[in-house]
């Protein structure tokens, strides 16, 4: 399939998820028009993400010394996750499965960009320390902002369906980033009929997954025919083909809850 033709498919999709956001506004409950704007995200991330990867809706991440994520619009996750709680689609993710989240929007300005950027960097601070050695393995890392990880580091974007001119949030996003350590930045910022925000490699100046010290902000205005999907498909293919994560131990979750009580024990 050529780039043209994936490019004008993605460029219908586009119009059918505005269209969908549209009829999405006359919900009355706002709770309800949330869940569908997310929902629509979702169904679009889980048709381009490499198949070990699975996005997830209403979740919070917790992490095995006990702390817990705000909830999360969108999690993406390893399809191996135990599934902690599972009522109403409603599910608790242990951190070390998680490879990204997701903050969607309705209108992005200053306020919500803000909402967004802290909640990405709140899970970002999540250890993820509880891992099973695998013998003999040789040791894998991940290099992104600038370190070395000896896991997947988690991903963080947002994607709204409108927002202020894309200069005025790239202007924000700058203000929000200065001072900060580029672990806490989002990775990128998508807005549906607009085009998006993604950072620049120091070295080379050509657009990178994730930000690094002496990153550049770039804005991309989309493609009036094409929209952003196109884009934001070959990002998800980049950022996530290669996520991986070690074999989960879940004996630190379970703290110093009793297992139960020695009774007998039979030896030769």
């Amino acid at each position: 399939m050529t780039q043209e033709k994936l490019g004008m498919i993605l460029g219908s999709v586009a119009k059918k998820m505005h269209a969908d956001f549209e009829q999405s506004r006359n919900f009355n409950h706002n709770g309800e028009a949330g869940a569908s704007r997310e929902a629509l995200v979702r169904e679009f991330f889980s048709g381009y993400l490499p198949s070990h990867v699975e996005a997830v809706h209403s979740a919070e991440i917790v992490a095995s010394a006990g702390q817990v994520s705000p909830q999360c619009d969108i999690v993406l996750i390893d399809r191996g996750t135990p599934p902690f709680t599972t009522l109403n689609g409603y599910r608790i993710i242990p951190n070390e499965c998680v490879y990204g989240v997701v903050e969607v929007k309705t209108k992005l300005d200053k306020a919500q960009l803000v909402d967004a950027c802290e909640k990405i960097a709140k899970v970002r601070r999540l250890g993820k320390v509880a891992y099973r050695p695998v013998p003999g393995l040789i040791p894998r890392s991940t290099s992104a902002y600038g370190k070395k990880f000896s896991f997947f580091p988690t991903s963080g974007m947002i994607v709204a369906f409108g927002s202020l001119k894309l200069g005025t949030i790239g202007d924000h996003l700058m203000e929000w980033c200065a001072g900060r350590d580029p672990i806490e930045w989002p990775d990128s910022v998508w807005v549906l009929g607009e085009g998006h925000l993604q950072w620049t490699d120091p070295k080379n100046g050509n657009l990178d997954r994730s930000p690094s010290p002496g990153s550049s902000l770039m804005q991309v205005d989309a493609v009036p025919d094409q929209d952003i999907l196109l884009p934001m498909a070959l990002h998800l293919n980049i950022h996530f083909s290669d996520a991986w994560m070690h074999p989960l131990d879940l004996v630190p979750y379970s703290g110093a809850t009793p297992l139960g009580f020695a009774a007998k024990k039979w030896s030769f």
